[in-house]
Parts: C-alpha cells; structure tokens; sequence
C-alpha cells in the first residue's frame, strides 16, 4: 500500500449531503423555536406590551397632544435626579463590591478539589434558597446598632460607638452584594474549571 493510497480517500468512502445537512440543521432550529415560542409569547405579551405601551403614553400631554413635557418634567424635579443617581451609585458600587470579592472566590472554588468546592458552592448559591424576607431580617439583626458586628467591634476594642451600618447606603450595598454576589461568582467559576491548568 503506497503513502498516496493511505492518505487520499477512497471513492467508495461516504460523501456527505450538504443539502441533507442544512436540512437536518433546519429541522433542529424549528424545533428550537416551537421550544422557545410559548416563553417569548409570554415575554412579549406581559412584559414588552406593557412597556411599549407606557412608552407610548409617556409621548403625550393632558391634552393629548404629542409632546415631549413629561420628560423634560422628569428631568426638573431634583428628587427624580437624585433617585436617578444614587440608582446608579448603588449599581456601581454593588458591582464592584462583587467584582472585588467574587472574582477571588471563584478562582479559589476553581482551585479546591471537587468535594471541598462542592461544599463552598453551596454556601455560595445558599441566597437563592433563601426567602427575602429572612434574609433582610438576618441582614438587619447583623447590622444593626446592637447587632452582631457592632457588639463584636466594641468588645474588641476597636470602636467605642456603635457604627451606622443598617437602614443606610452602606446596609443597601452589603445587602444587595450579599444577593448578587451568585450572579458573578457561578459564571466565573465555570469558565475558571475549563481553563486547562497545565
């Protein structure tokens, strides 16, 4: 047998149909959409209806007539401005209180074994299994004057008066990292574990 002989095909090998290919991929991407359908119906029925709706009503005075004054209302009223920013204060910060302490985590869960990282993954996705309600209440018996981190910093020596850390923009960055914090940290750490190490 020659080197050529071994490398070219041979005429009897099967060919692929390019046609019956496209077809077939096809077939997978209507299937995917009737999968999909009744979800973006809902979608759109409950979400982007209503949306576009107020949008179109937003484009409307008193009278009717077509007007940009809500807008430049909104943007009169210094509280809608203060809402407006400390939104974006909070998002800011709450995102990089996660960056900070997520991207650490997951390259430490993506450094343990598996067992070990199984175990700090599920105290890692434990505020998914939580009610909002006891996590805000737990959130504030922490914080609070006479809370948990209060009195441990006072016995310490460390302060001499109770910090202001719940009912304030400090409580609502702790609370809301403590709630986001899965988000960044699970998609991190999936990319980390198909990192080859070697």
């Amino acid at each position: 047998m020659s080197m050529q002989s071994a490398i070219l095909p041979h005429a009897s090998a099967p060919t692929l149909n390019a046609d019956a290919l496209h077809a077939d991929a096809r077939r997978e991407s209507f299937g995917l959409l009737a999968l999909l359908s009744p979800g973006l119906l809902l979608v759109f029925a409950v979400i982007i209806v209503p949306i576009g709706w107020l949008f179109w009503l937003s484009l409307f005075d008193e009278t009717g007539a077509l007007s940009a004054s809500n807008y430049a209302r909104f943007f009169q009223q210094p509280s809608y401005i203060k809402t407006f920013l400390t939104t974006f204060k909070v998002a800011f910060a709450v995102t990089g209180a996660c960056v900070v302490l997520g991207y650490p985590l997951a390259y430490m869960l993506s450094q343990l074994p598996r067992r070990a990282a199984s175990i700090c993954l599920i105290l890692v996705i434990l505020p998914f299994w939580t009610s909002v309600l006891v996590r805000t209440y737990a959130w504030l018996v922490i914080l609070q004057r006479k809370g948990l981190i209060n009195s441990w910093l006072i016995d310490l020596g460390v302060i001499s008066q109770p910090l202001p850390l719940a009912n304030n923009f400090a409580g609502v960055i702790i609370g809301m990292t403590h709630i986001m914090l899965p988000f960044l940290v699970l998609p991190l750490y999936a990319s980390m574990k198909t990192i080859d190490t070697d």
